[in-house]
């Protein structure tokens, strides 16, 4: 089971701190540092000092680190043109020397979009479709080649499809609880699939569904990644535990119900569990960007019991 450290800069972070968690997350052993893509606050925060940018934020941080996997959950589709962030994502590969994993999502949440002046179309899901064939398109052309589509959003004429990704292919990460399309998606375009904030049954059932859709897309089911984002919140003691569900304003119960919650021992059964179902990766949602002890505790006395 992988360990990945998942942020949510929306809620209140700078670069400096993000890169303090990137560098706490590559000298603990982490698998990957990843982070979400949101310009507005959500909840209670205020959001001090402000949002940072996903794509400025790993370009800095994959030059600041050297083993660790940077990534985003998810890439909201509607921020940028397709083949800009073909561009923005390539470089930042290079960068790193090949360590990026590209998460694209279709982008949900209205009020950021209305605060920031950019557009909330209705058919997003469509035009992310349009997305990912770009994107992926223009990386897999080859050197020498031009890469043209004419879609219904987005229409490429030409394009020399340049600059190429240092890897030779970028992991592509799909996610979500859609029943039909999310699947769909996934089967056609995705190296991995996530499923955030689920149970461990919806988890089942919605990998199943991911399974089926591969197997009508022609590809085998254990082609794919099959992974979760959960909130984590661990302590060595009841108290320990208690006092860091306080911080991020949770009850300690809802945690264990909804996340990874308690000690070590229940975290890494818990983790099992999900092990089961088939996840071989979770991202924990780091919520208290200053407690590096939390992460230091996941690196001694969880992730050594998963390997």
């Amino acid at each position: 089971m992988d360990l990945r450290i998942f942020t949510e800069p929306q809620q209140g972070a700078s670069y400096e701190t993000l890169l303090t968690v990137a560098k706490a997350t590559e000298d603990l052993g982490f698998d990957a540092f990843f982070r979400s893509d949101h310009y507005l606050a959500m909840g209670d925060s205020d959001g001090l000092p402000g949002p940072t940018d996903a794509w400025i934020t790993l370009a800095g941080l994959a030059r600041e680190t050297s083993r660790i996997r940077l990534g985003t959950l998810m890439t909201a589709g509607t921020f940028r043109l397709p083949g800009v962030l073909a561009v923005q994502v390539a470089q930042v590969d290079a960068m790193s020397g090949g360590r990026v994993e590209f998460g694209l999502g279709s982008g949900w949440f209205e009020a950021e979009h209305t605060a920031y002046g950019i557009p909330f179309p209705k058919d997003k899901f469509a035009r992310l479709e349009e997305q990912l064939a770009i994107i992926t398109g223009l990386w897999e052309t080859e050197l020498g080649a031009t890469f043209s589509y004419d879609g219904t959003y987005y229409q490429l004429t030409d394009c020399p499809a340049l600059p190429k990704p240092a890897q030779r292919k970028i992991p592509v990460l799909i996610g979500g609880h859609g029943a039909t399309r999310t699947p769909r998606i996934a089967a056609r375009y995705a190296d991995e699939f996530n499923i955030p904030f689920a149970s461990i049954e919806v988890s089942d059932r919605q990998f199943g569904r991911v399974r089926a859709a591969a197997v009508e897309e022609g590809r085998k089911p254990d082609d794919l990644v099959y992974s979760n984002a959960l909130v984590f919140c661990v302590g060595k003691d009841d108290a320990e535990v208690a006092r860091r569900a306080a911080a991020i304003g949770r009850e300690v119960d809802e945690l264990k119900e909804n996340g990874l919650a308690g000690s070590p021992a229940e975290v890494v059964d818990k983790i099992g569990r999900y092990a089961e179902t088939g996840s071989s990766r979770i991202y924990l949602q780091m919520l208290d960007l200053s407690d590096l002890d939390h992460l230091e505790l996941i690196s001694s006395q969880v992730q050594p019991q998963l390997s």
